[in-house]
């Protein structure tokens, strides 16, 4: 999952949960002005598949340390982007300075090639990722919040795994990223949708830009 947000000196940012395609997206070699974002929910999950069977000391730890990060994070929700930035960098970058310190203590414990040892190397290899939202109060922590968007999709997938061919499913994928789409952009997605479709096939093509949801405005307040 990606989710844009400007970096200082507009620099557009990444938000990501480690899947291997959207490197492409934030590629330095392609878009030297984008920097990504990683998902500290996606390396906290690490440590929490060591606790399951209650015996990971290195897992139980690191997760409690997560959570006192999160709570940090839980008391800025109300804030500005410029006062959460603020805030972030006074009392959660310590933490985050804390754990980074006790990772790299326990890195050199633990042997290499098992579990914990990969839980803390995805951690510290990805650090500046993990840590950039500190820099930027409008950049999230991790990217739970689209997650939930497209769980209704991911959930019901298996249901339509027979769409009748492959071009009907990459129109369903395309209709499915509109609705969520025009959701997250503060839209009723059917209001979106209708007046789009009424709207198209007069649309010029150098303008077919303004329909999508985030540059969208209804027919009665649209620019003539």
């Amino acid at each position: 999952m990606l989710g844009a947000h400007d970096l200082p000196a507009a620099n557009p940012s990444g938000l990501t949960d480690r899947f291997g395609a959207y490197e492409a997206v934030v590629d330095p070699r392609l878009y030297p002005d984008r920097l990504g974002a990683a998902c500290a929910a996606h390396a906290r999950r690490n440590f929490e598949e060591l606790t399951h069977d209650g015996t990971s000391v290195v897992g139980l730890e690191a997760v409690r340390r997560f959570a006192r990060i999160y709570g940090v994070e839980a008391q800025l929700k109300e804030l500005s982007d410029d006062e959460r930035r603020a805030q972030r960098q006074q009392l959660a970058r310590p933490r985050w300075e804390e754990l980074k310190h006790w990772l790299q203590l326990e890195r050199r414990l633990v042997a290499d090639g098992g579990p914990t040892a990969k839980a803390i190397d995805c951690t510290l290899g990805h650090w500046a990722a993990l840590t950039r939202h500190l820099d930027d109060g409008a950049v999230a922590i991790d990217n739970n919040h689209l997650e939930r968007q497209i769980k209704p999709w991911a959930m019901g997938r298996k249901a339509w795994m027979f769409v009748g061919s492959e071009l009907a499913g990459q129109r369903a994928a395309i209709v499915m990223s509109l609705v969520q789409s025009a959701r997250l952009n503060g839209h009723d997605p059917w209001a979106y949708l209708r007046d789009v479709l009424q709207r198209l096939p007069t649309q010029r093509a150098s303008q077919i830009e303004d329909l999508l949801p985030h540059r969208w405005q209804p027919a009665s307040d649209a620019r003539p």
